[in-house]
């Protein structure tokens, strides 16, 4: 901003030095041409009074004097011509060849014919600008002659040229002085601009709310850091209150579902075998409200961490921590998983945010599966054969989680991430939250999620995540890795969301 308001100064100042100076620039020089030019027109004048008297009284030696005088003040030349062209005095003398040429010249024709001209003319021989006066000699029309005087006007171009650099000079100092004046304003007006930007910034990565200067500035900057501080410090305490209240929650609503779930078993042997399936399917449900309150506490973790920024993750390590967690699960509904791993780097995500993605999709996936089918777990890297030395564009990773189940429409995938819908004819226990919560976490982590088709008729489930660095190489072929090669026991497995 300082940068800015300097320029506009500046530049302000610039266009009013220009208006103001060029104008008087030309106007001086167009003064100084017109003074040389009245000058020399009135010294030709009176030479060639000099000249008709001293011709008509016959003492031409004085006629030569009066003109060595005048080219030694004036610092010109001055000839004085005879009705038929020759030279009746010259000062300085003329050279050999010239008196003839000279008759020729247009001003002098000219004047030979009673009318005086002012001409401007270069020198070929020495490249100087020179102001050429005739005057016509004789009286009442008759022409008895002619004078010539010719002055270099190089001094005169000398003096407009100091003029236009004193004009230059007193414009840079005026502009040097309004850049100090300008640059100590802007200073002064930017400076609690970039402390509400810095807070602001602070703001914005998570760091605790930090009071804003309000003691300099402008009236407006200061109101507006004045709402800024209000309004940070109002977030702050709706962030530690929704903070507060997840923490709360997670253990009061936790306990008594639980407390339920175990009522609910422990009355299974009191029940009438008619009424334990009714029994069977209030354990369900109270299951799956169990799994809603989890997914309503993440999604409220997850916008309190909404301000985390993304760091590198291992997702090869992660997606193979999952399988194994996953596997006894898969095992024992008779569903095959397998995961193919390959070298694709490590990409930017969110703390936690691959893990959850994981297990919603595969538990989303294992739900839609009928036995004897697959669940495929796949791992792509995306980045051009040949990236150009200064390509920015990032390279992208896609995690593929697919099916064998019914799949989706085009309307239901669509709807799919929407919160609480679910899909009609969808398998029982699930509670809308899942797809959601990855899209939610997709989209933190800077990248996206989308639904497609899957070849085997069932879903494909992609989530593309930033590369946190590009490859050295092309990536390596992934191998598969089968269930049956996994020798890790587990030991715990997170409760899923559908």
């Amino acid at each position: 901003m300082t940068r800015r308001l300097l320029l506009s100064y500046l530049s302000l100042a610039g266009l009013v030095l220009l208006g103001l100076e060029i104008p008087l620039g030309v106007v001086y020089s167009r003064a100084e041409r017109e003074r040389i030019v009245t000058a020399a027109n009135g010294e030709a004048d009176a030479v060639a009074a000099f000249a008709e008297l001293s011709l008509a009284a016959g003492r031409r030696d004085e006629l030569v004097q009066r003109a060595g005088h005048c080219a030694e003040r004036i610092g010109g030349q001055v000839v004085v011509l005879a009705a038929d062209g020759t030279v009746l005095a010259a000062s300085p003398a003329l050279p050999a060849g010239q008196e003839r040429a000279l008759a020729a010249r247009p001003e002098v024709a000219a004047a030979l014919r009673g009318r005086g001209t002012t001409d401007v003319r270069a020198s070929t021989t020495r490249g100087v600008h020179y102001l050429s006066v005739a005057a016509p000699v004789g009286h009442r029309g008759r022409a008895q002659g002619a004078v010539l005087i010719t002055l270099p006007t190089d001094a005169v171009h000398d003096r407009v040229g100091r003029v236009w650099l004193l004009l230059a000079l007193a414009g840079l100092a005026v502009l040097t002085g309004v850049g100090a004046v300008a640059f100590a304003f802007a200073r002064w007006a930017g400076h609690p601009i970039r402390r509400l930007e810095e807070a602001a910034q602070r703001l914005a990565d998570g760091s605790p709310a930090a009071r804003v200067p309000i003691t300099s500035g402008p009236p407006e900057v200061r109101s507006l850091a004045s709402v800024f501080n209000r309004t940070a410090l109002r977030l702050e305490h709706l962030l530690a209150a929704q903070q507060a209240f997840a923490g709360e929650a997670s253990h009061q609503l936790k306990t008594p579902l639980a407390a339920l779930r175990l009522r609910l078993e422990n009355l299974e042997p009191a029940v009438a075998r008619r009424a334990r399936p009714g029994l069977a399917a209030a354990v369900t449900e109270t299951d799956r409200l169990a799994r809603m309150v989890e997914g309503l506490l993440a999604m409220a973790r997850l916008e309190e961490d909404a301000a985390a920024l993304p760091g590198p993750v291992g997702v090869g390590e992660v997606c193979a921590e999952r399988h194994r967690t996953w596997l006894p699960l898969f095992e024992r509904e008779g569903v095959s998983l397998v995961l193919f791993a390959g070298s694709v780097g490590p990409v930017l995500a969110v703390p936690g945010a691959v893990e959850q993605i994981l297990d919603n999709l595969l538990s989303n996936a294992l739900r839609a599966s009928p036995a004897g089918s697959t669940v495929t777990v796949e791992l792509r890297l995306h980045a051009p054969a040949r990236r150009p030395p200064r390509d920015s564009r990032p390279c992208w990773v896609d995690l593929h989680v697919t099916d064998e189940g019914p799949g989706m429409t085009a309307d239901q995938r669509v709807r799919a991430f929407d919160r609480f819908w679910r899909a009609p004819g969808a398998p029982k226990g699930g509670t809308g939250l899942g797809l959601s919560l990855v899209q939610r976490l997709a989209h933190a982590s800077g990248g996206e999620v989308t639904l497609r088709p899957a070849a085997t008729g069932g879903l494909d489930a992609v989530v593309r995540l930033p590369s946190a660095e590009p490859p050295p190489g092309r990536a390596r072929r992934p191998l598969p890795v089968h269930a049956a090669e996994v020798s890790r026991p587990v030991h715990d497995v997170s409760t899923p969301l559908a």
